[in-house]
């Protein structure tokens, strides 16, 4: 007898408590905001479930996604609240999780304003005070660094190396 959950679908696949476990075991991720917003960015139904076609969909775009792919994602990451923008209020929330707090900072909330406002001032290009994903993307085509300005959203190369190393090793070795 096979499980369904509340939209009829298999109940089977990751929840987000063993995707999360995978996210830093595997790729070495330990933001729980980010690995909240990978989590949406996979779960694209947003049923709480990530099926196998929805892990495969995302892996690929986490490991080998074109650059448009990874745009797409990223912005699904930083918008928190998915309302299709992202906010002054989500920007400084993602920061203040990915930040390292020095102890002789006296307030570390005023340089992430500062960086908050610099960020904004470059990438949102209609200065309406949200970021569209038009302007995600067009910050992101004229320059690369913003890809992953909010935090860590994606494998970097290494962890990628690592990753295909684990699971494409020679079963003859």
């Amino acid at each position: 007898m096979k499980l369904y959950n509340s939209q009829g679908r298999p109940a089977n696949g990751l929840k987000r408590g063993k995707f999360r476990g995978l996210l830093q075991s595997t790729f070495e991720m330990t933001n729980g905001l980010m690995m909240d917003g990978v989590f949406r960015s996979f779960d694209k139904d947003g049923d709480g479930v990530i099926i196998l076609e929805e892990w495969v969909r995302g892996l690929a775009v986490f490991l080998r996604g074109t650059l448009e792919e990874k745009m797409k994602h990223a912005f699904r990451v930083y918008d928190l609240n998915n309302d299709k923008y992202i906010s002054k209020d989500e920007i400084f929330h993602m920061l203040k999780h990915s930040f390292i707090k020095w102890p002789s900072e006296e307030d570390p909330e005023e340089g992430i304003k500062d960086v908050l406002e610099m960020t904004m001032k470059k990438m949102d290009l209609d200065h309406d005070g949200l970021l569209s994903y038009e302007d995600f993307e067009k910050s992101i085509l004229d320059e690369n660094l913003f890809l992953q300005a909010f935090g860590p959203c994606l494998p970097d190369n290494t962890v990628i190396d690592k990753f295909d190393q684990l699971v494409f090793k020679d079963p003859e070795q």
